[in-house]
């Protein structure tokens, strides 16, 4: 029986300079395997030109870098180009590239599938298959930068964790993919250009604050009232509002970061002043700002987009409490890449 390969990616340098010393090889070439894979996102190992004919066949032979590719891209009217990539074992995720005046941002996924049942969301009506690892994070990120580069001639400027899956609950992956993606031996991007999405995960969203994350944080809110937002968010039976409110307020005490506020306003459920008076009330425990977010139709839920001027009075509202207040329009709505639309219709 082959043996199997070892994902390289998967080990950190200390572990791959001793992989080295096992094959009698020196230590520096270790280092600049690693930096191959990392600072320079090679995608096999017969790109690495300063590594022997010998040692590349090696390292063939017992190892593997299970690189990610689009299968698939789309591209909007608004210039917008949503990827289904394809992971080493055949499963496909879905990524974005947001393109704007000020800023080209790269939208990626977590997981495949998603373990949450919220009923806006078209990922929340697939099975998890499984969490990403976080070079498959890494592999979106890279992916998305060629593409910006190639059809707008920018690179990336931002990454936003809002694709495909709940972040936290792949913990670990994702802060590795971050610690890659900003680490000056990976793709050195600030983390302050960086945001990880949440439904609301208390007990995680303090490990953020016991970790001193320096990336950005935003919360899926929709309703700051936890009938609502049960109904449409079942992930509220665990974190009422009290216990995300006290996990902001570490997480803040910890890291000093304000939060941003993700609320989508749906038609005659949470779009009146009486909701704005309520999400007001819970921007008052920690520095944070609010987007409010059109909805985007899915096939499998029957939520209507708020009116435009009840968005504007909702957010006039906020913006009297003295909310720092955004209306953030969709894009990518022709293709299905808008917030909430993505999920996997191919198999192939």
């Amino acid at each position: 029986m082959a043996q199997k390969k070892i994902d390289i990616r998967a080990l950190d340098l200390p572990t791959l300079q001793q992989h080295f010393s096992e094959m009698k090889e020196p230590a520096y070439r270790a280092k600049q395997v690693y930096e191959w894979l990392w600072e320079k996102s090679a995608r096999s190992f017969d790109q690495m030109s300063n590594l022997s004919k010998e040692l590349r066949q090696k390292l063939n032979e017992n190892y593997a870098i299970h690189a990610v590719e689009i299968n698939n891209a789309q591209f909007s009217n608004d210039r917008t180009i949503k990827n289904a990539f394809r992971l080493y074992d055949g499963n496909i995720v879905e990524g974005v590239l947001i393109p704007t005046e000020e800023r080209m941002t790269a939208c990626v996924s977590s997981q495949v599938g998603c373990s949450l049942t919220c009923k806006f969301c078209a990922t929340g009506y697939m099975d998890r298959k499984r969490n990403l690892n976080a070079d498959e994070i890494y592999d979106q990120v890279v992916l998305i930068d060629e593409q910006a580069k190639k059809n707008y001639n920018i690179p990336l400027t931002n990454i936003v964790y809002m694709g495909m899956g709940e972040p936290l609950l792949n913990y670990a992956n994702v802060l590795k993919s971050i610690e890659r993606i900003t680490a000056p031996d990976g793709l050195n991007m600030s983390y302050k250009r960086i945001t990880v999405s949440t439904a609301g995960i208390a007990k995680m969203i303090k490990k953020l604050g016991d970790d001193g994350v320096k990336f950005n944080l935003a919360l899926s809110l929709h309703a700051a009232n936890d009938i609502k937002r049960h109904e449409i968010m079942p992930i509220t039976e665990h974190n009422s509002l009290k216990a995300l409110a006290e996990a902001l307020k570490y997480y803040f005490q910890k890291t000093k970061n304000p939060v941003t506020y993700e609320y989508i306003v749906f038609n005659n459920f949470n779009d009146e002043i009486a909701d704005a008076m309520e999400l007001a009330k819970f921007c008052k425990h920690v520095p944070c700002k609010v987007n409010l977010i059109e909805y985007n139709p899915i096939q499998f839920a029957d939520f209507t987009n708020a009116e435009g001027d009840k968005i504007d009075a909702f957010a006039s509202y906020l913006r009297n409490k003295g909310v720092n207040t955004n209306i953030r329009r969709s894009r990518g709505k022709d293709i299905d890449a808008a917030c909430g639309q993505l999920a996997v219709k191919e198999t192939a």
